[in-house]
């Protein structure tokens, strides 16, 4: 658990409810999609705080990140670095003082998506947004996506998503075009089933591979021994909808109406209102982009 931690999401809630209590979770597995939402942007936020942490130290990635803390704790050592912190009136010239840093091993974070499809009916937008940065820029962070669907359509894996997911598995599929959704080729209408499948590593180059069967008693047998090893720690925040507050104008400019929730309007008009005064920004693309319209 201190190496590797999970956040599963689940909207069917049958397939992963049974590794719920493994010390693993960063917290129990989310059904519901609008949480899935919530943890999807946490898992976000998360990323770009690991990479402020790694900037400060210096380092490319999580492992340097980790090997660097480490051998400070060996040295008995605190990690530190120097900061401009103004300039010198009398002089002009730069002043800089060391700041201490109070560092932790980062854990490796795995999020896993069970039904895409599921998800991207309910906040299409939203999730689209959140794996497409997680896939683009997490890696290096620590943080690694598995995502599973069951209905390989191009409003599902939409080009963005595609993109962003190099390895790929394809089971058997029902038609040429389905095969050519996941992998950008046919052949996987063509697999005999029964863990018969077609393997695109990043390079392009597709293996085909058996993949074994798990029986539910195996699974339990794992999950029961994961279980001994400790209880999970959950961090309540993953799962928080803080929309509440992030709708709220918070005193920015504007009067009247005690600062309504505009979001929840189904007007594009108060919506529009609603993000530029959540935001900041009152581009006509950036509005575009974040309702999802186009200019008619």
């Amino acid at each position: 658990p201190q190496d590797c931690r999970l956040i599963m999401i689940d909207p069917k809630m049958l397939e992963l409810s049974v590794y719920d209590g493994i010390p693993h979770l960063l917290t129990p597995v989310v059904t519901d999609p609008k949480k899935a939402v919530v943890a999807l942007k946490w898992t976000v936020r998360e990323m770009e705080d690991r990479y402020r942490k790694m900037s400060k130290v210096g380092v490319r990635n999580i492992d340097g990140f980790n090997a660097r803390v480490q051998q400070a704790e060996k040295k008995g050592e605190k990690i530190s670095r120097t900061v401009q912190t103004g300039f010198d009136r009398q002089t002009g010239e730069a002043v800089y003082e060391t700041e201490n840093l109070d560092l932790e091993p980062m854990p490796y974070i795995v999020v896993i998506i069970d039904e895409m499809a599921d998800l991207m009916m309910v906040a299409g937008k939203d999730i689209e947004g959140a794996v497409q940065r997680l896939a683009q820029m997490a890696r290096a962070a620590g943080i690694h996506v598995i995502m599973a669907t069951q209905r390989p359509s191009v409003d599902v894996i939409t080009g963005t998503i595609k993109a962003n997911f190099p390895t790929r598995i394809s089971f058997q599929v029902t038609s040429k075009i389905d095969s050519g959704t996941i992998l950008g080729e046919q052949g996987a209408e063509q697999l005999l089933g029964m863990g018969d499948m077609l393997y695109m590593a990043g390079g392009g180059r597709i293996q085909r591979v058996h993949g074994p069967f798990v029986s539910d008693d195996e699974v339990e047998k794992i999950v029961a021994h994961l279980k001994l090893q400790g209880v999970p720690e959950y961090l309540d925040a993953i799962t928080e909808d803080d929309d509440e507050d992030d709708d709220e104008p918070s005193g920015k400019g504007g009067s009247g109406g005690g600062g309504g929730n505009f979001e929840d309007s189904d007007d594009p008009y108060d919506q529009a209102v609603a993000v530029v005064l959540r935001d900041g920004k009152a581009s006509t693309s950036y509005i575009q982009h974040r309702l999802g319209i186009g200019y008619n």
